[in-house]
């Protein structure tokens, strides 16, 4: 188990084994979970774009841009186009 020295700054370093565990680089930021039971969870906060694939389902249905542009254009006019 990995551990680490508190500062009177309240400063800590993470300790190698962990930042490499958790792919962290300089730079990176982290975030501190409290759990319901007591425990305190690090989890990165910086996230590879990759790891967002998929995340999200795909469009109910595609629109072109000049769908787009005329439901914009629409709003602006304070017209709701009915679909």
């Amino acid at each position: 188990m990995a551990s680490a020295t508190v500062t009177s700054k309240g400063q800590t370093t993470i300790p190698k084994a962990v930042r490499q565990h958790l792919k962290l680089k300089v730079g990176d930021r982290v975030e501190f979970v409290i759990e319901r039971d007591g425990r305190v969870v690090l989890i990165p906060a910086s996230l590879d774009i990759e790891t967002l694939k998929g995340v999200l389902a795909p469009a109910p249905r595609r629109v072109t841009l000049e769908e787009m542009d005329e439901a914009i254009r629409d709003q602006a006019m304070g017209k709701h186009a009915k679909r």
